[in-house]
């Protein structure tokens, strides 16, 4: 893999620890949605409070993902992408690992939120560092080896919580951070970012998004293209046992081997779009294209009568593999902008993405009374793809787009 600024060796070794560290971030970010029912169970909540109380707590980890994706990426652009791997992945292995000993819903919801704030940094600097230390021809290929490992995290926590305790799986993932801490010392900091590190330009600075109605347009653009991958794994696997009741599932859905085959699936998908976008030099088209293998996957989620066991499975790999567009979201938004903004917009547009699952599921709980849990999904689900479909029309093509440059 040629690089820009850096030895093939180097641009190697930061690939695997970047793919690592979003292996781990993936790893805790769904492992709350795969105990979920086991977690809440005990420490003496209700069944008829597990949705709920759920809610809340997955609430709570996207609200910090928010603030943290935020804080974060301002830091990534200010003062380097390797302080913002080392911080956020040490603040949320030390989450994970006090997750483990909690007794209360509060205490749950507070340390669910810190760790939100930890897990949204690692993604945003990883990609950024990857963009901007390989060729304009290739990097399209870094990040799909980051993305496609990382989201095997997913896969791991499925396995991990349907087999342990979920004290001890929480204790894993905490675990697993503290570890990767060490492989880090070795990755170097951006050659673009060593350029503008001491010139006297705006570095970080999220007004210049804001005070501009262009780069404002674009950085939302970038946003919402990601919306429908957050409604198929927050509302639909999420909340399989629920929509199992409805479709005369034969017998109760696990959300944890759910989350498990979805990400399964998105993990092969990262692969695929990534190929196809280098293949056929284009980003946006096969956006759009896997938007409406998405439509069809849900479509087909929610109209399968007498679901099975096996059924379910198979769709959540559907759901995964028309979903599994992952990298290529995250890569065009590091595409879009400078260097002196690559990372605020890089690290918060995945995390205001994930955030956005607040909206998605009030959304959803509003219109489950009136609706029912069906046709709410349906109506909740169409909208997120109409909004992603109109955001990648309004983008530029990025594909081979030269990085080298700041915003004035």
């Amino acid at each position: 893999m040629d690089s820009p600024s850096g030895t093939k060796k180097n641009v190697t070794f930061l690939i695997l620890v970047a793919s690592l560290g979003y292996f781990v971030d993936m790893y805790d970010l769904v492992l709350f949605s795969v105990i979920r029912v086991a977690s809440l169970k005990s420490i003496g909540v209700a069944d008829a409070d597990l949705l709920s109380v759920g809610v809340t707590l997955i609430n709570s980890q996207m609200i910090g993902m928010l603030v943290g994706g935020l804080l974060w990426g301002i830091w990534g652009d200010k003062k380097g992408r390797l302080q913002v791997l080392f911080g956020s992945i040490l603040m949320y292995s030390i989450a994970n690992i006090a997750n483990g000993f909690v007794t209360d819903v509060t205490t749950y919801a507070i340390i669910r939120f810190i760790a939100g704030v930890g897990l949204a940094g690692e993604l945003g600097a990883g990609i950024t560092l990857v963009t901007e230390s390989m060729s304009k021809e290739k990097r399209g290929y870094g990040t799909m080896l980051v993305a496609s490992i990382g989201l095997l995290g997913a896969v791991v926590a499925g396995l991990i919580g349907d087999k342990f305790a979920w004290q001890t799986a929480y204790f894993i993932g905490g675990g697993m951070g503290l570890i990767l801490l060490v492989l880090r010392i070795g990755v170097f900091e951006s050659g673009m970012f060593h350029k503008i590190q001491d010139k006297k330009v705006k570095k970080g600075d999220f007004m210049m998004i804001l005070g501009n109605w262009k780069r404002f347009k674009k950085y939302l653009n970038c946003t919402l293209i990601a919306l429908p991958t957050w409604f198929v794994v927050g509302i639909l696997v999420t909340f399989a046992p629920e929509f199992g009741k409805e479709l005369g599932a034969t017998e109760p859905l696990s959300a944890g081997k759910g989350i498990m085959f979805t990400y399964l699936g998105i993990s092969l998908g990262d692969v695929l779009s990534g190929l196809l976008s280098q293949y056929f030099k284009t980003r946006k088209k096969v956006v759009a294209g896997f938007l409406i293998a998405t439509l069809v996957s849900v479509l087909i989620y929610l109209f399968t009568q007498n679901m099975t066991t096996e059924k379910f499975y198979l769709i959540c790999v559907l759901l995964g593999l028309s979903t599994g567009f992952w990298v290529i979201f995250v890569t065009i938004a590091s595409e879009q902008f400078g260097t002196n903004l690559r990372a605020t917009v890089t690290t918060t547009v995945p995390n205001f993405i994930r955030g956005s699952l607040v909206v998605v599921t009030l959304s959803f709980e509003g219109l489950k009374a009136p609706l029912g849990i069906i046709n709410a999904a349906l109506v909740v689900g169409i909208t997120c793809i109409t909004i992603a479909f109109i955001s990648v029309y309004n983008l530029e093509e990025t594909y081979g787009k030269d990085l080298d440059y700041i915003e004035e």
